[in-house]
């Protein structure tokens, strides 16, 4: 649907300190390289990713989210009392029972009126919940909304090294299925989304597109459900060649769709924001939807796939590095495992002052690398 009163306030991020080179990774599998006799080099080389980040050992997501959530709150200068609802829409949570929202909830001293929940769809969470976020504010439900997501790495990286090790059995094309749970990373993000009459930047979020391709939901899953409580020891197995050939014609098929509905042609867009999978991922996409690869931005080389937080965090750095300019028209387009399609266009016109604490600036180096 077309909004008309929804404002993309502002973002608030949270990176980990601990740098984990993809070398790094080769170097622990070492035993795996020499039995398979693999060349050294073959998963940045492949994947573009050269390092990621993993949180210390134990971390809960709402712990993440909330240090990301008050600097939102912080960037927006919003009264938290008029926050009507909050979202926590990443992949990782805290427990099965209750909702990591509440914990979040808590700590951030949201008000009792404040409706909370976990969404969670893959890599697409943030653009759910952010769809949902103005679906509520578009009917006039609340005047302001949360999305808060914190995904972590270091559990399921450490698992697959393991079991890549330790299971002489498998063969190459074994590696090649969980080639992709190595690309893994960590990272948390925020934003606030309000009615434009509270809204201070104007970032109108004009509407989207959703399309479901679950014909192919088995390319890319987990193994069963686990607490952690229970010691989470997650696997992943991705059929990476095909999951990128449907996904992206999945992401043609719907991209005609998606400028009907936010009323621009190709041409009228000025940037893009995507989810970061890999560098074959992103030219074959661009390529696929005749897109000039200089409207996007990058954070896969030095943040990996971080999950339902790599689209957020992304389009919140291209904004702090000035990618992203006042007037914009800013595609953001997510491929989720599922095969799920969302897309949707912000026009774009102001970020609020750093000087908020709204953000973070721990990668700022890693980015004027990353984009030099």
């Amino acid at each position: 649907m077309p909004y008309r009163s929804v404002c993309l306030e502002a973002f608030g991020y949270t990176l980990p300190d601990e740098i984990v080179a993809s070398e790094d990774i080769e170097r622990r599998l070492a035993p795996l390289y020499r039995r398979l006799n693999l060349p050294e080099g073959r998963l940045e080389l492949m994947t573009g990713i050269r390092e990621r980040r993993f949180w210390p050992a134990g971390v809960l997501p709402s712990s993440l989210s909330v240090v990301s959530g008050e600097k939102a709150i912080a960037a927006a200068g919003i009264d938290r009392d008029q926050i009507g609802a909050l979202i926590h829409f990443s992949v990782c949570r805290d427990y099965l029972e209750p909702a990591t929202a509440c914990s979040v909830h808590q700590r951030l001293r949201l008000p009792t009126t404040c409706q909370i929940f976990d969404l969670s769809n893959a890599c697409l969470g943030f653009l759910n919940a952010l769809w949902q976020a103005a679906n509520m504010i578009e009917l006039g439900q609340i005047r302001a909304a949360l999305i808060v997501g914190s995904e972590g790495s270091r559990e399921l990286v450490e698992t697959t090294i393991q079991k890549l090790n330790s299971d002489t059995s498998l063969a190459r094309s074994d590696m090649k299925l969980a080639m992709g749970s190595l690309t893994i990373g960590s990272a948390s993000v925020a934003a606030v989304v309000v009615d434009k009459k509270l809204s201070r930047t104007g970032n109108r979020v004009l509407g989207g597109t959703a399309r479901a391709f679950t014909s192919h939901w088995e390319l890319c899953h987990s193994g069963r459900d686990e607490t952690v409580a229970q010691g989470m020891q997650p696997l992943m197995q991705t059929d990476a060649e095909r999951l990128l050939n449907e996904g992206i014609a999945a992401a043609r098929e719907s991209f005609p769709q998606f400028l009907a509905d936010v009323g621009w042609s190709a041409g009228e867009i000025d940037k893009i924001v995507c989810h970061q999978v890999g560098r074959a991922h992103r030219k074959a996409m661009l390529e696929a939807l005749d897109l000039d690869e200089r409207l996007d931005f990058t954070t896969l080389e030095f943040l990996g796939n971080t999950g339902s937080a790599a689209l957020p965090v992304t389009a919140a750095l291209a904004i702090e590095r000035g990618h992203i300019q006042p007037t914009d028209r800013v595609a953001f387009l997510g491929i989720g495992s599922g095969i799920n399609v969302m897309m949707m266009g912000v026009q774009w016109q102001k970020m609020l002052s750093p000087s908020t604490g709204g953000w973070a600036s721990p990668t700022v180096s890693a980015v004027d690398a990353a984009h030099a």
